[in-house]
């Protein structure tokens, strides 16, 4: 079902309704998002925006980690290859 359609028809039924009808629906809707706002507040949720920048910085973290992995991998096995200098002999 199109949600536009639910929409027209939600407007045109509060529309038809009675003077002090709407505005103790909209003193309710009023309250109710208050309630709302405040419950999510408490929950203490970010942002899909917030989320998502988030998501960007770890992915970002995440390639640098795996970069600096190699870096350290292929000195490891310089250090491992590198032929180590002999011991000096005493005189």
């Amino acid at each position: 079902m199109d949600p536009k359609l639910l929409d027209d028809l939600a407007r045109k039924l509060a529309d038809a309704m009675p003077g002090g009808l709407r505005d103790l629906q909209h003193d309710a809707q009023k309250n109710l998002r208050a309630a709302l706002d405040g419950s999510f507040t408490k929950l203490n949720l970010v942002t899909r925006e917030e989320f998502d920048v988030q998501a960007a910085v770890l992915a970002r973290t995440r390639a640098k980690v795996e970069q600096l992995e190699k870096q350290v991998a292929a000195l490891e096995a310089q250090l491992l290859t590198k032929p180590k200098p002999a011991a000096a002999e005493p005189r």
